[in-house]
């Protein structure tokens, strides 16, 4: 947690200086001015620090989520403009790059005019401040606005026909804590339940805070409806706010937890075993709760079909060598917002949507709410709907 700390406010106090550096100075403001600004930016760069402090010393109030919301709009905000001005300086770089060598293919540049640079920087500057406030402003709309219903099918081998149209209901990465609180809870359920799902899987990442402080709002996921079950695995910020509690309640909400283990799902004469690995990275916070798909379906027959919930996508390696056919995941957010969606990809073997590895159906779920800053821009929060249908025969699609 120490690392943690260290790490984050270190990322918070570059971001903030190099926004700074790179726009207040081209705004041709006046002394009294030029400290304000700056001043702002000191108090902007602190206000996600105060709320960290606060929860890990386990002060969870009120006071604290408003200073979190403050801070997560604002760490949203730099985060954008520090992209914005990054981009800009390096566009800048590779023109004067070019200018310098331009002569090379017989191009002499004009010289520069330091007033028209001057005017160029300073209304690139106020471009860039107006399009990641006006982002930023979208981003919060996007997120506060709740999930989509996303659909898909999924052919399963060895389906059997009584099996086919199965819908489950997946809610992943619902994250309730200091910004998401009852009411957004109250309208996922309500939204799920119109789905009238068989099955319904909460992939992990439910809650960002203690049961304490959380219990009366994650209550509303008791009203959660299903014909067959409610399911639920554990993702990596369960084991930060009290694995053991958390699966006291989620099991008093009418969930069954799936710990490294499978439920059989029966519809008329059709089966099929739906199996829970605990995070990806739990055995590090609780050595007993090391992910294994393996020992989830041990006993499980090759012929019986094989859905796995898995907070994280890494989990698809394991889950591919034990027999899964299809891995319900979450963990990535979708990347949650641009640009950020490429270093989400980069860190995940899959981030979004439905991915075929090696013959394993993977679906990665885009998150249910959204962690840290509320907003969402490119990419947006998600309740999916699976449903399950027979694997076509290879010879019927040759035909």
């Amino acid at each position: 947690m120490k690392f943690f700390f260290i790490f984050a406010t270190t990322i918070l106090v570059t971001m903030h200086a190099v926004v700074g550096l790179r726009i207040i100075p081209y705004l041709n403001l006046n002394n009294t001015l030029k400290i304000i600004s700056w001043g702002f930016v000191v108090v902007l760069g602190i206000l996600p620090i105060i709320p960290m402090i606060l929860r890990s010393r386990g002060y969870e109030e009120e006071f604290v989520d408003w200073f979190s919301w403050a801070g997560y709009i604002s760490l949203g905000f730099f985060a954008l403009t520090f992209m914005a001005v990054i981009t800009k300086d390096l566009i800048y770089l590779f023109l004067g790059f070019a200018a310098k060598y331009s002569s090379i293919f017989g191009y002499t540049p004009e010289p520069s005019d330091p007033q028209r640079r001057e005017f160029i920087q300073k209304m690139l500057s106020i471009g860039i401040i107006t399009t990641t406030s006006a982002s930023t402003l979208t981003g919060l709309y996007n997120a506060r606005k709740g999930p989509t219903i996303m659909k898909t099918n999924v052919p399963i081998n060895n389906l059997h026909k009584d099996m086919e149209g199965l819908k489950i209901a997946q809610i992943s990465d619902l994250h309730v804590g200091p910004t998401i609180k009852k009411g957004y809870v109250e309208s996922v359920v309500n939204k799920v339940n119109e789905l009238n799902p068989d099955l319904i899987a909460i992939t992990g990442d439910m809650v960002d805070g203690s049961v304490d402080y959380l219990a009366k709002h994650v209550e509303p996921l008791k009203d959660l409806s299903a014909n067959i079950g409610k399911f639920f695995v554990t993702g990596n910020h369960e084991y930060y706010s009290g694995v053991d509690q958390w699966l006291d309640k989620t099991d008093q909400l009418g969930f069954t937890n799936l710990l490294d283990s499978h439920e059989i799902i029966r519809r008329g004469n059709g089966i099929i075993s739906l199996g829970g690995v605990t995070d990806y990275r739990s055995k590090t916070i609780k050595p007993s709760h090391k992910s294994d798909a393996h020992l989830a379906f041990r006993n499980v027959s090759k012929e019986t079909p094989k859905i796995l919930l898995a907070h994280q996508p890494w989990s698809i390696f394991n889950a591919h060598d034990a027999g899964a056919d299809l891995q319900l995941s979450g963990h990535t957010h979708g990347g949650q917002f641009w640009p950020f969606i490429y270093a989400v990809r980069l860190a995940n073997p899959y981030t979004a949507g439905l991915h075929n590895h090696n013959g394993t159906w993977i679906y990665v779920n885009r998150g249910t709410g959204y962690w840290g800053p509320p907003m969402r821009l490119g990419v947006e929060s998600e309740i999916t709907l699976v449903t399950l249908e027979k694997k076509k025969d290879q010879n019927n699609l040759i035909s």
